[in-house]
């Protein structure tokens, strides 16, 4: 175990690398998701199509699976940069820090809990039963289900602003140095 934890092609230079940019990949990602492309297609009148349960359902989940790539790779960096041994201690770093490691869990929990929980849930609110209806009517458990949705979103979004802050404080004091 230790041969894995100081070998060179783990160095924490290239993980703070990766860790930024799934950051900045999801970060930016969710919010064109969610005040771009959901509003859009929203006004463009989705929610009024028989099939606005399968086609959503379909298209979160690959952006949930994405999600949990980025997750994946945030968690491994941050135990990487943790374990690597610098000259500043773990309480002077930002992505070293204990913060880092607890916002990082909270957002793969989030991330499983919007990709396993909340987004089936919805698809299958939204589901079309009726394949003969003129139009069809969204359920009015969906929007408690998109309130719960975007309230976790929201903390996800601030998630990783709080990450992308411990990170950008880390990289500001290396420039100092």
């Amino acid at each position: 175990m230790n041969t894995l934890s100081n070998s060179p092609t783990a160095t924490p230079t290239r993980w703070v690398g990766a860790v930024l940019f799934a950051l900045m990949f999801w970060f930016s990602s969710s919010l064109l998701m969610d005040f771009v492309i959901m509003p859009g297609l929203f006004v463009g009148g989705m929610m009024s199509q028989p099939d606005f349960g399968t086609a959503g359902y379909a298209m979160f989940w690959v952006f949930n699976r994405l999600e949990l790539l980025c997750a994946g790779v945030i968690l491994t960096g941050l135990l990487v940069t943790r374990q690597a041994r610098p000259s500043r201690p773990v309480v002077a770093s930002g992505l070293r820090s204990r913060w880092a490691m607890e916002l990082g869990l909270a957002l793969l929990a989030l991330t499983l809990v919007l990709t396993y929980a909340v987004t089936p849930a919805m698809g299958a609110l939204g589901a079309a039963l009726d394949p003969f209806a003129a139009t069809a009517e969204v359920p009015a458990a969906m929007n408690q289900m998109h309130g719960l949705y975007f309230g976790l979103e929201a903390l996800k979004l601030l998630g990783c602003g709080m990450l992308l802050s411990l990170l950008f404080g880390d990289l500001s004091r290396a420039e100092e140095i």
